[in-house]
This record gives structure tokens, C-alpha cells and sequence, in this order.
């Protein structure tokens, strides 16, 4: 069986691009970061999610950010936008280079497995803006990866960026993960949850989330 590498962030997103790499046969090598973000508790939805998914494993990598001080989901003093979606080009919630620091890991991570199929959630119709979610980005990284490791020097290993979900709207999203049977009370998607847990309702992530199930036409069993 293939081996690829699914980055598990505990949302939504993340959590139908494991299933779906996991569908088209891939046996699943998780990968989460702990990277001091205010919604950690999205760290624990992974580690549900791979269990529950079958993931052969599933590894927790700390991070330590150059700049934290810089995005609201690193810096307490900062504040999370609220009803605030489209408002900015890039808001204040961009972790500067996050998708780029992630998918070195992951190729990294695949180099070693023998897993070049790195797999992301990433989604450029109904996001946030980030820079480091649209397809020239993960083109351009895919070359880097296999210019800058021995194993795509050597032709060893031909590494493959994944974005399913790259072009599919919300609403695309949550009919696609309840028809692979996805258990949506296991992912967590909001920027700023209550200490329990609970989603705010109001930042970007959950605007986004509650479109996708008002399009789908689905209750959202986390509300």
C-alpha cells in the first residue's frame, strides 16, 4: 500500500482530506502541529480523528514560531476579527509561512517513510485569503520538494502535493465529508473556542463553517 502524508489539523478540512486520501487507498501517516496556537484544543480533535480514521500514525511536532507576536492565533494580546469575514485582504489571524513550515515537515516526515504524497486541507474559494492556500503556492512547493531532498534528486521518490478540496466550496466540503462518513462533532474549526472547547461563532473559521453546512443543507452537530 502507498504511504502518504495527511495534514491533520483537526478541522473540517483537514479531517475530509484524510478521509479521502484514505479512500483513494493511501495508507495514512498523520501529521499535527503544536505550534502554540489559542485554539489548541483542535490538537486533541487530531488525535480523535486519526484514531477513529484509521491512521497507521499519527505524530504531534512542536513547533517553536520565529515571530508569534505577529498572528492573533499565536499572540493573546491580539484579538481575533469577529463577523469580520472578507473585511481584510489578508487578516490578522495569517501565521506568517504556516502551510510552508507544515509541508517541509511533512516531506521531511515522507522522505523518511517513503511517502511522497503529502496531503492538505487547503481550500482557495471560500477561505481567508491566506497566501499560502492557493494552487501556484502548492505548485511551487512541490517543485522545491523534489529539487531540495535526496530522495527526489535521486528519483527515488517522487513527491506529490494533494489539495482536494482546493477548488470545492464550503458547502462542497461538508457533503463531500458526511458522504465519506466523516463524524463532524469530532473536528473543531473555530480561531477562538471557549476554554471548553466551545466555538465562538463569529471568526472567520466558524463563518466559513456555517456556510458550508447552511449550503449543504446539514445541522452542524458542534453548534
Amino acid at each position: 500500500m502507498t504511504r502518504a502524508i495527511v495534514l491533520l489539523s483537526g478541522g473540517l478540512d483537514s479531517a475530509t482530506t484524510l478521509l479521502i486520501a484514505r479512500e483513494q487507498g493511501f495508507e495514512v501517516f498523520a501529521l499535527s502541529f503544536d505550534y502554540g496556537q489559542r485554539h489548541r484544543v483542535e490538537l486533541e480533535r487530531a488525535r480523535q480523528l486519526a484514531a477513529r480514521y484509521g491512521a497507521t500514525g499519527h505524530r504531534i511536532v512542536r513547533l517553536d514560531l520565529p515571530a508569534p507576536e505577529t498572528s492573533a492565533l499565536t499572540e493573546p494580546s491580539l484579538a481575533v476579527p469577529k463577523l469580520s469575514l472578507g473585511k481584510e485582504a489578508i487578516p490578522v489571524t495569517y501565521v506568517p509561512a504556516r502551510n510552508t513550515l507544515f509541508l517541509a515537515h511533512a516531506v521531511a516526515l515522507g522522505e523518511a517513510l517513503g511517502a511522497g504524497d503529502i496531503f492538505i486541507g487547503a481550500n482557495a474559494l471560500d477561505y481567508s485569503g491566506y497566501p499560502d492556500c492557493r494552487r501556484e503556492f502548492l505548485d511551487a512547493f512541490e517543485k522545491t520538494a523534489n529539487l531540495g531532498t535526496r530522495a527526489g534528486v535521486q528519483a527515488t521518490l517522487r513527491f506529490r502535493v494533494h489539495a482536494p478540496l482546493l477548488e470545492m466550496t464550503k458547502g462542497e466540503i461538508v457533503v463531500r465529508a458526511r458522504n465519506l462518513g466523516l463524524d463532524f462533532s469530532l473536528t473543531s474549526s473555530c480561531y477562538d473556542p471557549s476554554a471548553e472547547g466551545r466555538p465562538c461563532g463569529a471568526c472567520d473559521s466558524c463563518l466559513l463553517r456555517a456556510k458550508g453546512f447552511r449550503e449543504a443543507g446539514i445541522a452542524d452537530p458542534i453548534r
